[in-house]
């Protein structure tokens, strides 16, 4: 969070305000996906981090028009979002943790990285949103 604040970003954080080991990462996925659907930002983007990343994604993906994906390097980052418009991302704190630069490259790969917009991404998103 201080990371995006020093960048000057403007951001929602939805996580818990301190530590509390009875919580579970579906309630922080669920709010976060809300806020972004709720999202009045023409490219609204989350970033939820967990042990693994996958119970994140797996609870965020739940949700029509959401792509999440767990990613662990800066090149995962730019193609989720380059050729599947990713829209939320899942860090790994397991693998990350010990890497500040790791994990600032793949968030600003993230941040940064347009969609293309070719017309078969356009059209795989589409399909995924049938569901």
């Amino acid at each position: 969070m201080v990371y995006l604040f020093d960048k000057g970003m403007d951001f929602v954080d939805v996580g818990d305000k301190k530590f509390d080991p009875k919580d579970d990462f579906n309630k922080y996925a669920k709010l976060a996906v809300l806020e972004l659907l709720s999202s009045k930002d023409r490219d609204p983007r989350a970033i939820l981090v967990c042990g693994g990343g996958q119970g994140m994604a797996i609870q965020a993906n739940r949700y029509r028009g959401i792509r999440a994906v767990v990613v662990w390097d800066s090149t995962e980052a730019e193609m989720a979002r380059n050729d599947n418009d990713a829209n939320v991302l899942c860090l790994p704190a397991r693998v990350l943790e010990e890497d500040d630069a790791k994990w600032r490259d793949i968030i600003d790969t993230f941040l940064l990285t347009p969609f293309a917009k070719a017309p078969r991404y356009i059209k795989r998103n589409n399909e995924l949103d049938e569901v």
